[in-house]
């Protein structure tokens, strides 16, 4: 079962409808570019094909069939959300996610504290504890 199906790179993203970043910040990066499927848009963004930043996510216009993809994602200072039914917003989940799953190696997400509110040791800190 399963055999010969491809994972699809949308896996990686969590979708939010009718919904477009907006950057307030103008140093936060955007590339746009003519795509027919979400799909393709969401390999170029995990492989950051061709971009000089690393997309966080990607917004896809299903009217005009383009992808933006983008240097922030909804976490990001500096940018605001906007109801636009045009849109899909796709965020890679590693960086909204804020949760830890298996060792941590790949978290990217946003919270530095434990369950218990004690600040988490830096990863390029040996104490009080070795990794």
């Amino acid at each position: 079962e399963g055999k010969g199906k491809k994972r699809s790179a949308l896996h990686d993203f969590k979708k939010t409808g009718e919904l477009m970043l907006i950057k307030v910040n103008k140093t936060l990066e955007v590339k746009t570019k003519l795509l027919n499927t979400t799909e393709q848009c969401a390999k170029r963004c995990s492989r950051n094909k061709g971009l000089s930043f690393t997309c966080k996510a990607f917004a896809y216009d299903r009217v005009t069939k383009r992808c933006h993809w983008l240097s922030f994602n909804s976490l990001t200072n500096g940018v605001r959300k906007k109801q636009d039914h045009a849109f899909d917003l796709y965020e890679k989940k590693d960086y909204v996610r804020n949760c830890i799953i298996g060792k941590g190696a790949d978290y990217k997400g946003t919270i530095s504290v434990t369950k218990s509110g004690i600040q988490c040791q830096a990863w390029n800190s040996m104490i009080p504890h070795e990794h």
